[in-house]
């Protein structure tokens, strides 16, 4: 559980770096139209942040770090956040100082974001797949059934 948080603090960090990177940036050159570099900020506050706050809630609960697609999830979800997240600052940074690219290097820069976005969504499946099979593996222990038809609290986060 604490290797998530820490993992989601990085993200919430990197958010808020790209953030004033983004303000500052697009000041400095004058620029006022929508460009990728905007969307970087909520993109790693969601899909890096919000995501490891939740895991963290789901492995402290299901024990995510037991299934054999934790490893794979893990390098797989951050693999493509991170390499759509450096894609999306490289379009943002052309964008603003109005670089043009090749027709080939630009295909290139929107194919490798999009990658990064396709990997970064078989992580989230991956991780769906784990959610569910941990759930299920899941049992309530006896009595406990009881306890919580009456209103009861009999379960809850289990840390470590």
């Amino acid at each position: 559980m604490k290797k998530h948080i820490v993992i989601a603090f990085v993200y919430a960090l990197a958010a808020m770096a790209c953030g004033v990177f983004y303000r500052e940036f697009t000041k400095g050159f004058d620029f006022s139209a929508p460009t990728a570099l905007g969307k970087v900020h909520t993109h790693l506050f969601l899909l890096g942040m919000v995501v490891f706050l939740l895991v963290a809630l789901f492995d402290a609960r299901l024990g995510l770090q037991k299934d054999k697609l934790y490893k794979p999830f893990m390098g797989l979800y951050n693999a493509g956040v991170v390499c759509a997240s450096v894609m999306m600052l490289v379009r943002g940074i052309l964008q603003v100082t109005g670089v043009s690219l090749s027709s080939g290097a630009d295909a290139g820069v929107s194919g490798v974001a999009g990658i990064g976005h396709a990997v970064t969504a078989i992580g989230l499946i991956v991780l769906f797949v784990m959610l569910i099979r941990r759930a299920r593996a899941d049992k309530i222990p006896a009595g406990m059934e009881q306890s919580a038809e009456n209103g009861e609290s009999g379960g809850g986060f289990q840390t470590e």
